[in-house]
């Protein structure tokens, strides 16, 4: 099963061999990692994808996750059949309820029961996050232009692009539109939102609002952009799609007319002239002039700008944004004895993510400075061979997530792009 896998950690562990055996150790561990411990293929054609050490599907995660397989889909049956389930299961599951990002294999009632919002039996946690819209899209128009399998297209993926258009259109004025609320009791003010669950106050600019960020801790500004921008690129594959494939001429063009207000919003609310780095991308806005001036490793970040799609990697607001993220200026950017990069509030001070240097990876144009992270990372896993979710610069051996298949996965997608690289 899943033949195609298989060969290609063949021969990429051979290419590597020549280069460091022990990295071609952790590439053999850390790629069919989410195939091999997480993914579940169902009696329904569905597929459902754990992160690891959390029993629930993320529509971030499960994307994220699978997304290195899909450049193998055309030659792999099976890949393509998870591939193919992972994608149905995510549009039912996003007509369910478009504002959760975590689901259930069955409607059980597990997970956090005891959130304040409209939660029902398939939900596993009903923060809305701006991304878990956008990962479906991305995974489904990536699958649609490596295979040209057009089974994916069913009736339910189209509802689903409705869905995900109608939700954008309602939260770009959340205060006015909107009937989501979360809160959660007895916990840090990080995991619920403020204000009766509504969240801070935001002035209508064209962006999408967001209650929780892709690490699932609450905005402290409702107009996300990294996310937004994750959004203006998804919404033009949505118009693409419908009009390519569904031939709905109205979904196509509310879908490309939204991408155009978010992006006006972006470059319009979303940037500020900073006194170091000159323009740059504000994390997060709330359109009254507020700015939240850092970076997370979870991805969208500003970081991760040219691998969502938004922009390209010489853009100049992008590179004065990326030297900020990289700098002790950004909150969250921490060093050590073995490693340098962002990390996240979500997880202890001080603490480097593994996705972040990843990403710093696949957004770099510098051989050497992708050298350097390829060492920090296969020097860094304290021993087990697979990549954490964080970890303590200075004691890797400190570290969150023992089995976490989303950094596992993009691990070995940056080792196959920089190995190309570096090879060629």
């Amino acid at each position: 099963m899943y033949s195609a896998v298989y060969r290609k950690i063949e021969e990429t562990a051979l290419r590597l061999q020549r280069i460091d055996p022990g990295l071609s150790e952790i590439f053999q561990k850390c790629y069919p990692n989410t195939l091999e411990t997480t993914v579940e293929l169902l009696d329904d054609g569905t597929s459902f994808v754990i992160t690891g050490d959390i029993p629930a599907m993320w529509l971030r995660d499960s994307s994220a996750q699978v997304r290195p397989y899909v450049q193998l889909a055309a030659e792999d049956p099976d890949v393509r059949r998870m591939i193919r389930g992972v994608i149905e299961r995510q549009a039912r599951y996003l007509l369910l309820d478009p504002y959760a990002n975590a689901f259930n294999k069955e409607p059980n009632g597990n997970g956090h029961s005891g959130d304040q919002t409209l939660k029902g039996p398939w939900v596993w946690e009903r923060k809305y996050e701006l991304d878990s819209l956008c990962y479906p899209v991305q995974l489904c128009r990536e699958y649609w232009e490596a295979t040209r399998d057009r089974t994916i297209f069913s009736e339910t993926v189209h509802a689903m692009f409705h869905r995900i258009v109608e939700v954008m259109r309602i939260e770009q004025r959340h205060d006015r539109d909107s009937g989501y609320s979360f809160e959660r009791t007895g916990c840090p003010p990080s995991d619920t939102l403020a204000f009766g669950g509504r969240g801070t106050r935001t002035n209508y600019t064209g962006m999408i609002w967001s209650g929780f960020r892709p690490s699932d801790d609450a905005c402290k500004f409702g107009f996300l952009i990294s996310s937004n921008m994750f959004a203006a690129v998804i919404l033009r594959y949505i118009g693409q799609l419908a009009k390519e494939i569904y031939h709905d001429h109205g979904l196509s063009v509310s879908a490309y007319m939204i991408s155009e207000e978010v992006e006006f919003g972006i470059e319009t609310y979303g940037k500020i002239k900073h006194p170091v780095y000159g323009w740059m991308y504000a994390y997060e806005t709330d359109g009254f002039g507020n700015y939240n001036l850092m970076d997370d490793a979870n991805v969208p970040s500003l970081l991760s700008i040219p691998y969502l799609g938004y922009r390209d990697v010489n853009d100049s607001v992008y590179r004065n944004t990326r030297s900020f993220v990289l700098s002790p200026d950004n909150p969250y950017f921490s060093s050590g004895r073995f490693a340098q990069g962002v990390g996240s509030p979500h997880t202890p001070a001080g603490h480097v993510w593994p996705i972040g240097l990843i990403i710093q990876g696949l957004t770099s144009t510098d051989l050497a400075e992708q050298d350097d992270l390829v060492r920090m990372l296969a020097s860094t896993t304290a021993g087990t061979g697979y990549i954490h979710e964080s970890f303590h610069p200075d004691e890797p051996e400190t570290f969150t997530r023992e089995w976490f298949a989303w950094a596992n996965s993009l691990f070995g997608e940056f080792i196959c792009k920089w190995l190309d690289r570096k090879l060629e």
